[in-house]
């Protein structure tokens, strides 16, 4: 619980942040921008649903080795919502991560393709395993020593983006009216869990991975006390890991639907963990969240589409209820979609008009961590000697580092509608971010989305770089510890 604590301190205190940072917001905090339309641009409210394919070709690349097998397809979806001025967009797309330039480039052509501004595009992915990379940055600078197309397949990224824009322009040619919002929320069961168990000493003890599988005979032996030494101590760590508590999460699913009268037209959800069961091996998945989705897609029939979101969920994961099986995968696909249904059982639906929706945008400058340095990165990335994937990693961080230097910055941006608020943010985000934007905004319902531009990596709360871990070690994070103040300040502009 430190970690929530510890940001639970900047919610609720009183005294202002940019107090005791002085420089440090002069230089990184935050401006408000795009805020809501005057009334001259509203008109009636419409919705546009679209959604395109994203499967790689078998054989290329995905997150971690070549595509082998399509186990279910993959998808961009989302909205583009009409009459609040101009556009806004939001998408969601069923890959690892999109980062740098190619987070620009997503938000570009979907902007021009809905006729909006770039900053009233929200692009995120669901962080499925088995997905694509994307960083037309980094892709550019491994190009340069011969590493071109290691990471991902050029050709079918750009061709899904046209694909994308494509079905932007035929859902907004045909979008449908918008009278009312509808809001839900249900406790998803035995799903998440954090990621990081703390000892006595404050400090990571146990670093909970994804999955654990401790075959029968050497439960057996556990129990009998019958192991040796260092496989008995690992096997011990397993087992702590999985008696060990839920720890920090947040175990609300949220749905919202848009109406038209009693017609439902789409709704969107937003749930925070890592999405695997199972990965590595390049069976193409949208795992156990986008497998729920299309379950719940099916049980509502009508053509209803979901557009489902990853929240804050960097140090979450499915590790205390995942035994890295199929018959597991479908476990927790029966949860997630579970609570889909009850979200929409509990769904409580108000009018909703152009005059309950604003759009409001901060861009930022995120502290780069202090250990990534351009001239050694680019010194990996050049070696021949280094691994490729040691020289591809470096290409990342050094996309991230030198757009930092040029003053590149990363808009937060939030969606309100009436009294609901979605907030849009980068990287792998911990869950304590999440709770703390909700603890803001008590009296409405607040949705995360991140997994925005993956160029940061992980993002932990100032205390977690303290307290270790995986998440927070040098080669996991690419922003600095002092990440958490400019991000609660922008979260507390967007909510105001």
């Amino acid at each position: 619980m430190i970690g929530f604590n510890f940001l639970c301190r900047y919610v609720f205190q009183t005294r202002v942040i940019g107090v005791v940072t002085g420089v440090l917001l002069i230089v990184w905090g935050p401006r408000l921008t795009g805020m809501e339309p005057a009334s001259e641009s509203l008109g009636p409210l419409r919705i546009a649903v679209f959604q395109a394919d994203a499967t790689p070709p078998l054989g290329t690349p995905v997150a971690y080795a070549l595509a082998r097998k399509i186990e279910d397809p993959l998808s961009a979806r989302g909205i583009v919502l009409l009459g609040a001025g101009q556009p806004i967009v939001l998408c969601a797309v069923d890959w690892i991560g999109i980062a740098n330039g190619g987070h620009d480039v997503w938000r570009e052509r979907l902007a021009v393709a809905a006729n909006t501004s770039v900053d009233r595009v929200a692009v995120h992915v669901l962080h499925q395993h088995d997905g694509i990379r994307c960083d037309f940055t980094a892709e550019a600078l491994a190009a340069e020593f011969g590493l071109a197309g290691r990471r991902f397949d050029v050709p079918f990224v750009r061709r899904t983006l046209q694909n994308v824009a494509a079905a932007i322009k035929t859902a907004v040619a045909s979008a449908q009216p918008v009278t009312a919002l509808g809001i839900g929320e249900a406790k998803v069961d035995k799903v998440a869990s954090n990621r990081r168990i703390l000892g006595p000493d404050g400090k990571v003890a146990i670093a909970r991975a994804s999955s654990y599988r401790i075959p029968e005979p050497l439960r057996t032996k556990l129990a009998q006390s019958a192991l040796r030494n260092g496989y008995q101590h690992s096997v011990v760590r397993v087992q702590e890991a999985l008696d060990a508590p839920e720890g920090v999460i947040d175990p609300m699913l949220k749905m919202l639907t848009f109406y038209n009268d009693d017609q439902p037209l789409v709704s969107l959800t937003y749930y925070a963990t890592h999405p695997q069961s199972y990965f590595g091996q390049g069976d193409v998945t949208s795992e156990f969240v986008g497998l729920g989705r299309a379950q719940h897609e099916a049980a509502r029939g009508a053509g209803l589409t979901v557009v489902h979101f990853n929240g804050a969920g960097g140090n979450v994961a499915a590790g205390k209820y995942n035994d890295g099986t199929p018959e597991t995968r479908v476990v927790l696909t029966q949860r997630i979609s579970d609570a889909m249904r009850r979200a929409w059982e509990s769904t409580r639906v108000k009018p909703l008009s152009a005059g309950d929706v604003r759009w409001r945008s901060v861009p930022v400058q995120l502290p780069v961590a202090e250990h990534l340095d351009a001239s050694a990165l680019k010194s990996t990335l050049a070696d021949p000697q280094a691994s490729e994937d040691g020289r591809l990693a470096a290409a990342g961080k050094l996309a991230f580092v030198l757009r930092r230097q040029a003053g590149n910055p990363i808009d937060l941006s939030c969606l309100q509608l009436g009294t609901a608020y979605i907030l849009h943010m980068p990287g792998e985000l911990f869950v304590e971010y999440q709770l703390a934007a909700q603890a803001m905004k008590p009296e409405g319902t607040v949705c995360m989305a991140a997994y925005g531009d993956y160029g940061t990596a992980y993002i932990g709360t100032e205390i977690a770089y303290w307290e270790g871990g995986y998440e927070t070690q040098p080669s996991s994070s690419n922003v600095a510890p002092q990440v958490e103040q400019v991000l609660l300040e922008g979260i507390r502009k967007l909510l105001q």
